[in-house]
């Protein structure tokens, strides 16, 4: 009897958990199929950025959310994930629980090109090269400092990269907001 009451018990907290959690929705379907950046690659694409603790880490398409995660542990960034897949956000944010970090890292259901990431002083991307160069004039007008890493994928001839980096053949493509990119120079 005892077992039963506590069996309710847990159903019901279950229960209210998952009524209390926010919604979360399939805004459109996705413009890139999810593929998992290997961590290493993330560790580099981290390292190549020079994260610190300060940072203000965005990843546009965080997929499993192991780039914002990383980038808590090892640097102690805060970090935000952006995700248009509700089931990848409920995994990140599993992930990001299990791993400690649920104090410095966030996962948004949102679409990538509706969010505000202007705060960003990192933004790592594993996208595509269309989506790269749509994304080109919102990532210019990050503040002068700001550091965009892309995984693979560069921004095309118009924006060439400050830095490439070639980890067991995947590219990775480095970008710092000048004062002349974007916005007025604070400097």
């Amino acid at each position: 009897m005892k077992a039963i009451r506590l069996s309710a018990a847990a159903t019901l907290i279950v229960a209210l958990l998952i009524s209390a959690a926010p919604a979360q929705r399939r805004l459109k379907p996705p413009d890139v199929k999810y593929v998992p950046t290997p961590q290493n690659v993330v560790e580099e694409m981290l390292e190549m950025a020079h994260v610190t603790a300060g940072d203000l880490v965005y990843d546009l398409g965080s997929g499993d959310g192991r780039i914002p995660i990383t980038a808590a542990q090892t640097y102690g960034a805060r970090a935000i994930g952006v995700e248009i897949e509700p089931r990848l956000v409920a995994e990140a944010n599993d992930n990001a629980r299990r791993a400690g970090v649920t104090d410095r890292v966030r996962f948004l259901n949102q679409d990538l090109f509706e969010t505000d990431f202007s705060a960003a002083t990192v933004v790592t991307l594993f996208l595509m090269p269309r989506i790269n160069q749509a994304l080109i004039p919102k990532l210019k007008t990050l503040r002068p400092g700001a550091r965009v890493v892309s995984h693979m994928w560069d921004m095309g001839p118009a924006w060439p990269a400050d830095e490439t980096r070639d980890v067991n053949s995947l590219m990775l493509y480095l970008w710092t907001i000048r004062p002349t990119d974007g916005r007025a120079s604070p400097w």
